[in-house]
């Protein structure tokens, strides 16, 4: 296990007004731009921050070395649950701050019993998770991907290659939060008809031309599916064998919120069903053991994930949707704000 830049200070040992952070889960790009801030905000201001960045993920076992340390931060695949926070206390732990929108991997309520705050962010940069929604579906659209490596090997057929023209299809969109806005914006610009579905409805959504339906209205309608709603106990598996059914004969479903909003075995079904005609993903629910990692001199164990990776209609992404300069340095900077000021506490 890797540690990059751990320098950790006891609280017996540190100026009461100095903070004390240890990362989990970080690579290289994000200990470059967490650093920077960090030194910035120690230049210019009196509290200084001490920094840890550890490379292995945050759970029971590793917590343990959050001895000393004030804040912890944390990753989508971090394994927060009831075990952790108990060790977590053990070792002083105040803050548990999320550097991402979803908390489903931190169990609140074992948190808020042991005295310990938690914070996310709740929006960074929702364009880029947008604009990536939209690469895949272009991507599995127009067959770029086939295409590229077409070409490569100096291949210039079109047969298999003819997609559809977005303008004018209606696309249901799950989860009107400021990403799935994002989304609706861009696709009102392609001229599509946008059907959503969520349990509070937006204003603003109204205003751009979109128009929230029942969900089941929304699945019969739509040849395309996207997905932009947080996990919980109400959405989880919430594309499942069912839903699935409702959808129009070979629809093309897009996830690039949380892996748990799907059921896998039901996806394969409709894969080979053809009820699914194309599949763009850029989250798994087991991918805590794949992704942010090389595993390409490994044996994956994954049989469900290998499956999936078999379909010539199936396109996958290995949780890069948020992965932009802009969005980093957004994430950065209201990750330790909220370690600094309380912000966004659940």
């Amino acid at each position: 296990m890797k540690v990059t830049s751990c320098k950790k200070a006891h609280s017996n040992e540190s100026n009461l007004s100095d903070k004390n952070i240890v990362f989990f889960s970080t690579r290289p790009y994000e200990q470059v731009i967490f650093s920077e801030r960090l030194k910035n905000h120690n230049d210019s201001d009196g509290q200084s921050i001490k920094a840890c960045f550890f490379e292995h993920p945050l759970n029971p076992s590793t917590a343990i070395s959050c001895k000393g340390f004030s804040d912890v931060v944390v990753f989508v695949n971090d394994d927060v649950n009831s075990a952790t926070i108990k060790v977590l206390k053990d070792c002083g732990v105040k803050h548990i701050a999320l550097r991402c929108a979803g908390y489903n991997n931190v169990d609140i309520a074992a948190a808020a019993e042991a005295d310990i705050a938690v914070s996310r962010v709740p929006a960074y940069s929702p364009e880029t998770v947008a604009e990536h929604t939209l690469a895949l579906i272009l991507t599995l659209n127009r067959k770029i991907h086939k295409a590229y490596n077409r070409v490569r090997e100096g291949n210039f057929s079109l047969d298999g290659l003819m997609g559809f023209t977005l303008h004018g299809k209606t696309v249901g969109v799950i989860g009107t939060g400021k990403i799935g806005k994002a989304v609706i914006r861009i696709l009102t610009g392609f001229g599509c008809k946008v059907l959503c579905f969520d349990p509070s409805q937006d204003d603003d959504v109204k205003a751009m031309g979109a128009q929230y339906v029942p969900l089941n209205t929304l699945l019969e309608q739509s040849v395309i599916v996207t997905l932009h709603c947080p996990l919980n106990e109400k959405s989880y598996h919430i594309i499942n064998a069912d839903s699935i059914a409702k959808m129009p004969k070979g629809v093309m479903l897009i996830n690039t919120s949380r892996g748990g909003l799907v059921d896998d075995t039901a996806i394969i079904k409709g894969l080979k069903s053809k009820q699914i005609g194309y599949l763009g993903l850029d989250v798994y629910e087991r991918e805590s053991e794949l992704f942010f990692s090389d595993h390409s001199q490994e044996i994956i164990q994954d049989d469900i994930f290998q499956r999936l990776t078999t379909f010539p209609n199936v396109l996958i992404t290995g949780h890069q949707g948020f992965f932009t300069y802009e969005a980093l340095n957004e994430i950065a900077g209201a990750t330790l704000k909220n370690i600094l000021s309380g912000e966004n506490t659940l």
